[in-house]
């Protein structure tokens, strides 16, 4: 099973274990939310470009609620059962190169909402998708840093994500590393370089 859809399994168990009322990462947002969300990005790509742009958030807000209003068991086996086969997500490439990441992520913004959470064990499949996934998208989430960036494994594996002056390198498993380069703030991970570039990463607004 590939690791987005290890991670879609996963993450649509805990949905069912906790209900659509459970606490996420996700500001403002409980299970229901989620859920919802994931949904709408796979099922109506006409309404989800305002994830990303925001003049049509409100379009997208609204098409999301009527995802949520829909019957919790209901919506969950939507997210379970995958992309429809017209979306680009149903494509084996995209899903590899996009839901690992999304899922992976969305699936620690619940575990790490509950008080008893811990990281999960280093998975040696899992940890190669998702670090050529940081890899990728940190050009993009760190590109706002005024000082360079880069990423370390804890084997001393090391990729530049932003070149710039003064570099921060950020250190953990390829998990916390893709959790901390989308601006989750219970990533694990440390830091080494200047304390002056350590904190202008630190402060970054990540994100895409």
């Amino acid at each position: 099973m590939s690791v987005a859809r290890e991670e879609r399994r996963l993450l649509c168990d805990l949905f069912a274990e906790l209900g659509p009322d459970a606490p996420t990462r996700c500001e403002g947002w409980q299970t229901r939310d989620l859920a919802a969300h994931l949904a709408l990005r796979e099922r109506r790509p006409d309404a989800a470009i305002g994830i990303a742009v925001s003049s049509f958030a409100g379009r997208t807000r609204r098409v999301q609620e009527s995802f949520a209003a829909r019957p919790w068991a209901e919506l969950v086996d939507l997210v379970r059962s995958g992309p429809p086969r017209w979306s680009p997500y149903a494509i084996t490439a995209v899903d590899g190169l996009v839901n690992a990441a999304e899922f992976f992520i969305h699936h620690e913004d619940v575990r790490r909402a509950r008080e008893d959470w811990q990281p999960r064990p280093p998975e040696s499949a899992r940890d190669e998708v998702l670090w050529r996934n940081v890899t990728r998208a940190g050009r993009l989430t760190y590109r706002r840093s005024p000082v360079g960036v880069a990423l370390r494994r804890p084997d001393g594996t090391e990729a530049t994500v932003r070149r710039g002056p003064n570099t921060a390198t950020v250190v953990g498993e390829p998990g916390e590393l893709l959790l901390h380069a989308f601006g989750r703030d219970r990533a694990v991970v440390e830091f080494d370089g200047e304390q002056s570039s350590i904190a202008v990463v630190q402060g970054l607004d990540r994100g895409m």
